[in-house]
């Protein structure tokens, strides 16, 4: 980051604080204090690795090989032509896409019926949120024994209604749904409670005026609460997508990838290729190609429906 780009992030900042009565914009430099030690650190935890990363993945880079030949883009390269990136790719998009799908809808109806404060609204909260504070290994072995094909309690319970049963981890269909259906059930605890925290929010004195004026249920959820809630959604909807693309426990749990890569992920590839065969250059590729893309879709996400969005 350049020293204009710092001193321009320092000035809205000293302007900010100075509209807040905190520092002088025009005549205390406190705000350098504030702002530079931010921009350092934020240079020193994100930036310098992802140069690091960038600058091992032009060389063949081995952890105890004496020398790494720079090699330039053939590692982005090879990754065009890697038929198992592309794979793992497809994979972590269609993760991605589900969880959006289901995860973010099922997780503010959660929140609107417990927002309506029932009777038992404690409990059910708690119990939903369970599963997020659960170590993701723990769940994962316990959905692989959900999904086992001899006497996995799934398919004893489809044989006992006399419907067909499946190998669910080890059909090369079915293995990749079957992780994600796993996944929406643990991570949906957490988004339910963002909704609910912007849902508790919401002036309830909007909602009496639309009583007042005759608006039933669905005209108070669709003209009160879904605009305010925008700010909630758009949080909860990047979140979930930056999720999405880090699956790997899950994966290495229950499938190990498998079958033949039916289960391959992003990050799944990366571990291999990075700790298990130690080809840094070629996995440092892959991270550097990872966080474009999702960088790239946080940004298409800002500029389509974020813009107007204000907290």
């Amino acid at each position: 980051m350049s020293t204009q780009s710092v001193r321009e992030m320092s000035k809205r900042v000293s302007e900010r604080l100075a509209d807040a009565g905190f520092v002088d914009a025009q005549t205390n430099p406190t705000w350098y204090l504030i702002v530079i030690p931010k921009v350092l650190l934020f240079g020193l935890i994100m930036i310098v690795p992802f140069l690091g990363a960038f600058y091992v993945s032009l060389h063949q880079w081995a952890p105890l090989a004496q020398t790494h030949p720079f090699v330039g883009l053939e590692n982005y390269v090879q990754l065009l032509h890697d038929k198992v990136f592309w794979k793992s790719l497809q994979n972590t998009v269609f993760y991605a896409g589900m969880l959006l799908l289901f995860d973010v809808p099922i997780a503010l109806g959660l929140a609107l019926l417990l927002n309506m404060k029932l009777k038992g609204t404690r409990f059910y909260s708690a119990a939903i949120f369970l599963p997020v504070v659960t170590s993701w290994v723990v769940v994962s072995l316990i959905w692989t024994w959900i999904y086992s094909p001899t006497n996995g309690i799934l398919n004893v319970s489809l044989a006992s209604l006399g419907l067909p049963t499946y190998d669910w981890l080890g059909n090369r269909a079915l293995a990749m749904p079957a992780v994600t259906a796993m996944s929406i059930w643990k991570h949906i605890g957490f988004n339910m409670v963002i909704f609910l925290a912007g849902l508790g929010s919401i002036p309830d004195h909007y909602y009496e005026a639309a009583i007042v004026d005759g608006a039933n249920r669905w005209q108070r959820f669709r003209y009160i609460t879904l605009p305010l809630l925008k700010p909630t959604a758009f949080f909860v909807i990047v979140v979930t997508m930056i999720f999405s693309f880090r699956v790997y426990t899950q994966v290495y749990v229950m499938t190990n990838g498998g079958p033949v890569h039916a289960t391959y992920t992003l990050m799944y590839y990366f571990w291999e290729q990075g700790f298990g065969q130690f080809n840094y250059g070629y996995a440092s590729a892959m991270a550097v190609v990872l966080l474009v893309i999702v960088f790239g879709l946080s940004i298409l996400q800002q500029r389509t429906w974020g813009s107007d969005v204000e907290y």
